[in-house]
């Protein structure tokens, strides 16, 4: 923790002819493009699983008409295609996953007083008038909604909003193009009508994590489904 301490700090240094004040914030944004620039292999991937998956929809369809009556057959039936065509179910996944770790590495390194000497400075630094280590809470605390801190806090707020939208509607149009698993004869897979319904409204939890965690992570949140949005938008037009 404290090695990751230095590298934010040194990029901070780094920043600071540039941004000023808000180098460390400026850091924070580099260091999820970094990221997110390592896991775009993985989003390629999964970009080219989730197109296979929709040239397999028409077999799916007809193991479905073949299995009609065997819910289990055809559950093994589907995962024997998709392991056949090389295709896994679960490669979209990958990219959030492989980004936990650096979120929470932010989130801890930001929640602490204390790591290696290092976290007390990083503290120090703030976002226009909101501190890195700060929360929503505290904004609402020291100023209100329209203070300085509560104001950084509403631009994030906004950019999320729209960001969730974007992803809403994408994820709804793409969902529609290219189902999870198309319906057959009037039949639905059990539990499949539950899971597409909110998979469109995942985007707007985001708006909830920005909301209660450090400043530093909600910027990684923000600036990471920022760069989401337009990496879906070029990989899967």
């Amino acid at each position: 923790m404290s090695v990751f301490a230095s590298l934010v700090d040194h990029l901070a240094d780094l920043l600071q002819p540039l941004f000023g004040a808000s180098a460390a914030a400026a850091a924070i944004v580099l260091f999820t493009a970094l990221v997110r620039l390592l896991v775009h292999p993985l989003s390629r991937a999964a970009a080219r699983g989730q197109k296979a998956r929709a040239e397999l929809q028409p077999r799916i369809a007809e193991l479905r008409r073949t299995h009609a009556k065997n819910p289990e057959r055809l559950q093994r039936a589907v995962l024997d295609l998709h392991t056949e065509a090389k295709v896994s179910p679960l490669s979209g996944c990958l990219p959030s996953l492989c980004q936990i770790p650096a979120f929470f590495l932010l989130y801890h390194l930001f929640s602490s007083t204390s790591i290696g000497g290092e976290a007390k400075a990083l503290l120090s630094h703030q976002l226009l008038a909101a501190p890195l280590g700060g929360r929503w809470a505290d904004a609402l605390g020291d100023g209100g909604p329209f203070g300085g801190a509560g104001l950084v806090y509403a631009a994030l707020f906004a950019v999320v909003a729209g960001v969730a939208f974007f992803t809403y509607r994408l994820t709804k149009r793409t969902m529609a193009d290219r189902p999870l698993l198309p319906e057959a004869d009037g039949q639905r897979v059990p539990g499949l009508g539950a899971i597409t319904g909110v998979m469109p409204f995942m985007s707007f939890f985001t708006l909830v994590t920005v909301a209660v965690v450090p400043l530093a992570a909600a910027l990684y949140v923000v600036t990471s489904t920022t760069w989401s949005v337009v990496e879906r938008a070029v990989l899967y037009r």
